[in-house]
């Protein structure tokens, strides 16, 4: 061998008496890049995160919705139970997704074009997509 670190190739790990050895952890640690990005973890999860888009309904859905509409106003003093599914959008991204909610019909404000459940939720109905409830049965 003739390299110039020859001399050294063969010499024993200097190990200190004085100071222990870092763990292997630690020492890998060190050379690990921190992170320059922050936030950047958690806008790649949020890019990722799949929403639906807004389902247009037929003339035919329309006016079946309107029909149960008009029955839910006639026996809005009745307080039924209805399930309603609608579109919520999204507060951070375009779409949204559908839920489903169920509770006691409180009134229709047809003024502001909202459904008012008993536990205060208001549903616009513009996003309504569909409505259940027991007063329908016969009826349509």
């Amino acid at each position: 061998m003739s390299g110039p670190y020859d001399d050294i190739m063969g010499l024993p790990h200097h190990v200190s008496p004085k100071h222990p050895q870092m763990p292997r952890a630690k020492r890998a640690a060190q050379f690990m890049p921190f992170k320059a990005l922050t936030g950047y973890d958690a806008a790649v999860i949020e890019t990722a995160r799949l929403t639906d888009s807004r389902i247009d309904l037929g003339e035919e859905a329309i006016d079946a919705l309107d029909e149960k509409l008009h029955i839910l106003t006639a026996r809005t003093a009745e307080h039924p139970s209805i399930t309603v599914t609608f579109f919520r959008p999204d507060e951070r991204k375009d779409g949204g997704a559908y839920v489903d909610i169920t509770g006691a019909l409180k009134k229709i404000d047809e003024y502001e074009r909202v459904i008012v459940l008993m536990s205060g939720e208001k549903i616009p109905i513009g996003d309504v997509l569909d409505i259940e409830a027991e007063v329908f049965a016969g009826l349509l």
